[in-house]
This record gives structure tokens, C-alpha cells and sequence, in this order.
């Protein structure tokens, strides 16, 4: 038998939180256009929301030609301009793949507790038979670095927004400076805290440029990583 589905079939909004620069918006990203590419999908159409109008330095909604390009139209900010970008204000739309029985919906919330909190004015939409809250967690940040922090942060998160996290997702790398050390840590850091936590450790990402998946030898679901978020200067 194979490894289960990446994300659960029977749940249609995936609410994807974390940490501040636990890199839950990249994550969000190649969730996205890794769900977009499968053959058979659960649900008729696929969107993004970018509830994330806490963090003005990396927004999902930068990526929007990237993402509509794949046929995954991005809901968020009312205002469209770079000038604007920064303003924290949703659009009405925000609602329209949230009332989608047919829409798979990818929800890049803010980090922290302070940034999920954004959540609670769609509670009406957040119903346990349809969502599936995800935690990124990156072992490789400061505020997250063992498994006692990891999990006062998933609790500050839960107690802010009233939703149980059903799962994690184990994000712990180091851009192009990833070694697979680094990400074999994080695994064993991540089964932990959801052994801790009765959680779900969903999948593991990697950075796509830097690995092949067969060189980590880890059990259980891969997601590589195309470091969409990462400005392309860092590079030169």
C-alpha cells in the first residue's frame, strides 16, 4: 500500500497556519499547484484565500499569475496594487470559494495566534465536517527549535481561534542552505510532537532545487518545495 492522500479527501477547506517565518506561505503555494496537477481531484475547482494581511513580506497573493496560470484563482486584499499591498483589508470575494460546495479552498492564514485570529470572522464557513487546520512547523526557527515550544505554540493558536489543529506539517529547512540532516531532524521532531499531541504529522516538505526525495529516506507523504516565495536576488 501507498502513503494516504497528501491532505484528507473529505475535508474541503484546509486552513494552513503556523509560526512567523515557519514558510506556511510557501507551503500554501506548492500545495496548491501540487493539488492542481492531480489527476483526479476530489472537488471540481481549486482555490487560494490569503488571509495572511498581518506580514506585509511574503503574501501568497504575490504569486497570483503563478497560481491562475495553473487554473487557481487567489482571493485576499481588496486592493490589487503593490502600492496598496501592504493595507490589512480583505475582499467581500474572500467569501465566494468559501460558499463553493465544488471549491477545494487553501487557507494561508496569518502566523502566530495574533495573525490566525483573522480566522475568527468566517467561523460561520469553519465547521469541523469540512475543515482540516494544518500547522507548519519549521524545528529550524528560533521560537519553534524543540518540541515544548512547537506545541505552545499549536495551543496559543487553538486558543485563540477555537479550531483544533488536526495535523502538522513538517517544514524545517534552511532555503538552498538545507542539509538532509535538516530535514530528517525535523521528521523525527515532528512525529514527536504529534505522538505528544494525538496530531497527524501530514507530510514533510523539502526544497525541490536543492534534493531529490530519494535521498532523504523518510517514510510517509513528501511535498517538494519550489521556493516560489524566495526573491530571485537572494540568488546572485
Amino acid at each position: 500500500m501507498g502513503n494516504p492522500p497528501l491532505v484528507p479527501d473529505n475535508k474541503r477547506i484546509l486552513v494552513m497556519t503556523g509560526h512567523y517565518g515557519s514558510g506556511k506561505t510557501e507551503v500554501a503555494v506548492s500545495l496548491a499547484l501540487r493539488l492542481a496537477a492531480e489527476e483526479h481531484r476530489p472537488y471540481k475547482r481549486l482555490a487560494l484565500v490569503d488571509l495572511d494581511i498581518i506580514n506585509p513580506y511574503f503574501r501568497s497573493r504575490e504569486k497570483r499569475a503563478l497560481l491562475e496560470d495553473a487554473g487557481i484563482p487567489v482571493y485576499g486584499s481588496v486592493y490589487d496594487t503593490e502600492i496598496t499591498a501592504e493595507l490589512p483589508a480583505l475582499s467581500a470575494t474572500v467569501r465566494a470559494p468559501l460558499e463553493d460546495k465544488d471549491c477545494r479552498v487553501i487557507i494561508d492564514a496569518g502566523g502566530n495566534d495574533s495573525g490566525a485570529r483573522v480566522l475568527n470572522q468566517f467561523k460561520q464557513y469553519l465547521v469541523a465536517k469540512d475543515i482540516a487546520v494544518l500547522a507548519v512547523v519549521n524545528f529550524n526557527r528560533y521560537e519553534t527549535r524543540t518540541t515544548p515550544q512547537a506545541r505552545a505554540h499549536l495551543e496559543a493558536i487553538e486558543a485563540e481561534t477555537g479550531l483544533v489543529i488536526e495535523g502538522v506539517i513538517n517544514n524545517t529547512h534552511l532555503l538552498r542552505e538545507t542539509a538532509v540532516e535538516d530535514i530528517c531532524r525535523g521528521y523525527a521532531l515532528a512525529q514527536k510532537l504529534c505522538h505528544e499531541m494525538g496530531k497527524r504529522l501530514f507530510f514533510t516538505t523539502y526544497p525541490a532545487p536543492v534534493f531529490s526525495p530519494h535521498e532523504l529516506h523518510i517514510s510517509g507523504n513528501l511535498l517538494p518545495l519550489g521556493l516560489h516565495m524566495r526573491a530571485s536576488w537572494l540568488d546572485r
